[in-house]
């Protein structure tokens, strides 16, 4: 995926969830829309260098975007959930998720289960649609990948609902697309959502199934891609 063409600066502090206040290098103070309905625990400390998209469409309320944060010295990291989607897409459209490939075609925000859609419904010539759910991953701790970073009763819901669909013959996949280099596996954050790790074992056991993608954000070519599969823990 190629990105918007960024800015950097540095994060004065990030508030009310959907907002962060960022000093440019070029001494501007701009409030930026903060795509991320998580915690963005380790991603969002204030003085760490990020990156912002611009848009020049003047009805938007906010010109700016936040896309990538520096978390850790060397390690950028993809915060713009709104991005997981497509990212996750491609990668499947490039073969980077074998298990998923030779797709006919994707059909994206599919409604299925009690008023739900699923991030990416692919259909095949031969055998059932495979209900695909995204999530994105931005919380890193000793080399694992964790999710969710904050409690999420609407990610619980959405894995009893996968459930569903492979009781029904159907297929289902979670796949977290984990936008930072220095992850070597995925495990649900027990500690910080129990529930919903519960849900995910439950999930795996009825035969839902579960992958992990790594990516590497470059903030010099401005470019995110999901080439790397990585293994996911129940625990």
């Amino acid at each position: 995926m190629q990105l918007p063409p960024l800015v950097a600066g540095r994060l004065v502090k990030r508030y009310k969830r959907f907002l962060a206040d960022v000093t440019l290098d070029d001494g501007r103070l701009v409030t930026a829309h903060s795509a991320n309905t998580g915690s963005m625990m380790g991603c969002a400390e204030p003085g760490s260098r990020v990156w912002l998209s611009a848009s020049s469409n003047p009805k938007r309320k906010l010109a700016f975007t936040w896309e990538l944060v520096e978390a850790e010295p060397g390690v950028v990291v993809g915060i713009h959930t709104g991005r997981a989607n497509a990212l996750v897409e491609e990668a499947i459209c490039a073969g980077h998720l074998p298990a998923l490939a030779g797709t006919a075609s994707i059909r994206r925000e599919v409604r299925y289960g009690q008023n739900s859609r699923i991030d990416l419904l692919l259909e095949f010539d031969h055998g059932p649609p495979c209900h695909v759910e995204v999530k994105n991953v931005t919380l890193v701790r000793d080399g694992v990948a964790l999710f969710p970073d904050a409690v999420t009763a609407r990610g619980t819901k959405h894995l009893h609902e996968m459930v569903q669909v492979v009781r029904d013959g159907g297929r289902a996949a979670m796949v977290y697309c984990v936008q930072r280099g220095d992850a070597e596996s995925l495990s649900p954050a027990k500690e910080i959502d129990a529930a919903y790790a519960r849900a995910l074992g439950t999930a795996l056991e009825a035969g839902v199934e579960a992958y992990a993608l790594r990516g590497r954000p470059d903030p010099v070519g401005g470019q995110i891609q999901l080439n790397e599969l990585l293994p996911v823990r129940r625990y």
